[in-house]
């Protein structure tokens, strides 16, 4: 077994520093995620107003979202704007940074979506009943909206996590890069630790999204 390199899972606690890891992927991600549902909302309200600047904002800002790679970001906040600006950001801030800039155009997109799509007659309707503006957003819009944007929100979310293993690059130490040093530390004892090390890392990057991948698709499901 010490030929195939699998022992070396097993070697010290190395199992447990993937674990640990895997932990800074997932807070990484929680935190984007967060901030992202947050600013995203407001932004996708924001992006259903009938004002041409809101508009230009808008397309701008998702255009660039869109066409530009996580990957080129990361390396102008963490890279660039540190040394233009004289900033002391970290890893793990810059990461934060970028993903949540990342994931409000995309929910916000998801938000816009989802309001752009009530139709009109639901305004009418609640009119009619002589509900104000207010009693019709929060009590027909928002449920409806909710149903609509809750499971798309969960498969961003795996996508975050997902996408988070760019960090690497910029020497934040999540599980990829716990994985990288115990495959360095052991190169001449388990040459081919690699296989097993990352064979492990791809089963925990897919415990971790595949529940909720499955929590997404029964929301759909059930809400049909």
């Amino acid at each position: 077994m010490q030929d195939l390199g699998i022992n070396v899972l097993f070697k010290g606690i190395n199992f447990w520093r993937l674990l640990g890891g895997l932990w800074v992927t997932i807070r990484l991600s929680l935190i984007s995620v967060a901030l992202s549902i947050v600013l995203g909302i407001a932004f996708g309200m924001f992006m259903t107003w009938k004002n041409p600047a809101a508009r230009v904002v808008s397309r701008v800002y998702l255009d660039t979202v869109r066409i530009m790679p996580q990957l080129v970001l990361l390396f102008i906040v963490y890279f660039g704007f540190t040394r233009a600006f004289g900033w002391n950001l970290s890893p793990e801030l810059s990461a934060v940074i970028v993903f949540t800039f990342w994931g409000t155009a995309e929910m916000g997109d998801l938000v816009r979506g989802a309001l752009v799509s009530i139709p009109r007659h639901q305004y009418d309707s609640a009119a009619a009943l002589g509900m104000t503006k207010m009693q019709t957003f929060l009590y027909v819009i928002v449920p409806q909206t909710l149903r609509r944007l809750v499971p798309l929100a969960i498969n961003l979310t795996t996508r975050m996590i997902k996408t988070t293993s760019l960090v690497v690059v910029i020497g934040m130490t999540e599980v990829l890069k716990v994985g990288k040093q115990i495959i360095d530390a052991n190169r001449f004892d388990y040459p081919t630790a690699a296989l097993w090390i990352y064979g492990v890392i791809f089963f925990l990057y897919f415990f971790a999204c595949w529940p909720i991948s499955l929590a997404a698709r029964k929301l759909e499901q059930r809400w049909r």
